[in-house]
């Protein structure tokens, strides 16, 4: 599929590709310190590459030898972790822009028959209005926590521009991404996948990441 305002990180090799594999395989899978770490150096190379469409100034700096002119960032952005799975994921993030300011919400997938719902429960956010907002999430299916997501922060104040990143992503997710959102927007993915299966998963996907990183919950 082709979403103009879409970056994947996979389109050029590169080390991204060995971390995919491994966040994949069912045997290192059962490793859930190295899950979470490659979920984290993923959060990095992402930062890395969104950290290229930001807005930058200028700024003189004393060196042991002289001044001299840097670009440094006109803004911080801001960080917004979808719980509970995006948390190593955002740390890598974290790792990147470090004096960004956070917030954190809570979104449920409510499966009920052939269903699915998405409950909005925690939201722990700074004023949104006017900043460059970042919202991570290792998985988007079928992109209605996301859509919920933005809908819910949007009733505190309008951003700038959203920035959406994932891990992998399944095309029907990122359309319904794409026709929902009405803010200026880009989706940042590691990898998109085929399809989502019966049960709204995402082929061949990788599992439940948060169960991976953290163990099964009830």
């Amino acid at each position: 599929m082709k979403i103009s305002n879409m970056f994947v990180l996979s389109n050029q090799n590169s080390i991204v590709d060995q971390y995919l594999s491994e966040l994949r395989d069912v045997n290192i899978q059962q490793d859930r310190a190295r899950f979470r770490k490659n979920l984290e150096r993923i959060g990095e190379l992402l930062a890395y590459e969104l950290s290229k469409s930001l807005t930058y100034k200028s700024k003189v700096v004393e060196t042991p030898i002289e001044s001299t002119e840097v670009k440094v960032l006109g803004e911080q952005p801001l960080l917004i972790c979808v719980l509970r799975a995006s948390m190593p994921f955002f740390q890598g993030f974290l790792n990147i822009f470090n004096e960004a300011d956070s917030g954190f919400v809570g979104v449920y997938r409510q499966e009920d028959g052939a269903d699915l719902d998405i409950e909005f429960l925690y939201q722990a956010t700074p004023d949104i209005t006017g900043r460059e907002l970042i919202l991570i999430d290792p998985m988007l299916a079928t992109g209605k926590s996301i859509v919920k997501t933005v809908n819910n922060l949007e009733k505190m104040g309008k951003p700038k521009s959203i920035h959406i990143v994932g891990v992998i992503a399944a095309p029907e997710g990122l359309a319904y991404i794409s026709n929902e959102i009405k803010t200026q927007h880009k989706i940042w993915v590691a990898e998109v996948d085929r399809a989502l299966n019966e049960k709204s998963y995402i082929v061949p996907g990788l599992g439940d990441a948060g169960d991976l990183a953290f163990g099964p919950k009830l």
